[in-house]
Order: structure tokens, then C-alpha cells, then sequence
């Protein structure tokens, strides 16, 4: 099959979910000062986020380079830990539950294009992470991932599907390796 790259169109039912304005202020000052590294501090960070729509609970922690390209689209619960170069592409929702660590490096990827389409549709899927899990550095989750309370993905894994809660994964793709 020949990949007709041409021939790619953003899906009708898909929205970026904001207005023009509120995206060119995020993609032109927003997005930039988030990823600052010259800028200390993480208590702005949760500001500016939540400026831009985003829900993000108390005590949490956010470090320089950290990537987030709709804040509308991203819930982070108490006391999370997101840190250095960690990028949620979401273009479709990502939700954190309480206390989730995502270490340096991680990759949250919500939209992939369907390789089979000679088009290259865009596919889009959620990710969900549940309160206590700890995604660990260079890990990678698949559009659609769900990862269960308490679960470890480890130093760069690599998941698509659904990580029980409690289960310790790694590999690529991730495998069940234990539990925490």
C-alpha cells in the first residue's frame, strides 16, 4: 500500500476544542513559558494551566520542559508529580487521578493515524492513569491506555490496553512483571 499523505484530512467530528484566540495564546505564550526552562518554579505552571483551562488539584508539582498541548483537555488530581520533558499530546482528554507520578521523559500520546488507510486517518483515544501510579521515565502510553490505582509502568515501557491496578509492567510492548 502507498501512503497518500495528500489525501489526509482532520476527521469532521474532531475539534481542537477551543477558539482560535484562546489556541494562538496558548501555542504563541502559553505553551512556550510552561516548557521554560530558565523559569523556576511550579506553582505558576498550575496557574498558567489553569488559565487555559485546565483542572488541576492542590500540591502538585510541575517541573520545566513539561509539554501539554490542550490544557482544556488535561484533569490532574492532588498531589501529582509531572516532571522534566514529560509531553501529554492529548489531543483527546487525559485525566490523572491523585498522587500519579509521571517521571522525566514520559510520553503520553491520545492521537495515532490508522497505518492501513492510504489516507492516514487520525485515530484518537483517552488515557486514563489511576490515583498512585507511578509511570516512570521514557515510558510511552498508546492512545486509549487505562492504567489501574497503584500500578507501575517502568522505565521505558511501552503500553497499549489496560495495566490492572496494582500490576508492575515492562517491555515493549509491556508485560505483567509483578505487583507493587
Amino acid at each position: 500500500m502507498i501512503q497518500q499523505l495528500d489525501r489526509y484530512r482532520t476527521p469532521p467530528s474532531w475539534s481542537p476544542g477551543a477558539p482560535l484566540l484562546v489556541r494562538s495564546l496558548w501555542f504563541g505564550l502559553g505553551s512556550p513559558l510552561l516548557s521554560a526552562r530558565w523559569l523556576p518554579g511550579s506553582a505558576w505552571r498550575v496557574a498558567l494551566l489553569r488559565g487555559f483551562g485546565a483542572r488541576i488539584g492542590s500540591g502538585c508539582r510541575l517541573k520545566p520542559g513539561l509539554r501539554v498541548k490542550f490544557p482544556w483537555r488535561l484533569q490532574v488530581g492532588q498531589s501529582c508529580w509531572l516532571a522534566e520533558d514529560a509531553w501529554l499530546d492529548n489531543l483527546a482528554p487525559i485525566t490523572l487521578g491523585d498522587r500519579v507520578c509521571l517521571s522525566q521523559g514520559t510520553y503520553l500520546c491520545t492521537g495515532n493515524h490508522n497505518f492501513r488507510s492510504p489516507g492516514f486517518d487520525l485515530r484518537l483515544g483517552p488515557i486514563t492513569i489511576g490515583s498512585d501510579a507511578w509511570i516512570a521515565a521514557r515510558a510511552v502510553l498508546a492512545p486509549g491506555t487505562v492504567i489501574g490505582a497503584g500500578a507501575v509502568v517502568a522505565l521505558g515501557a511501552v503500553v497499549s490496553g489496560q495495566v490492572p491496578a496494582g500490576a508492575i509492567v515492562r517491555g515493549n510492548p509491556a508485560v505483567v512483571v509483578g505487583e507493587r
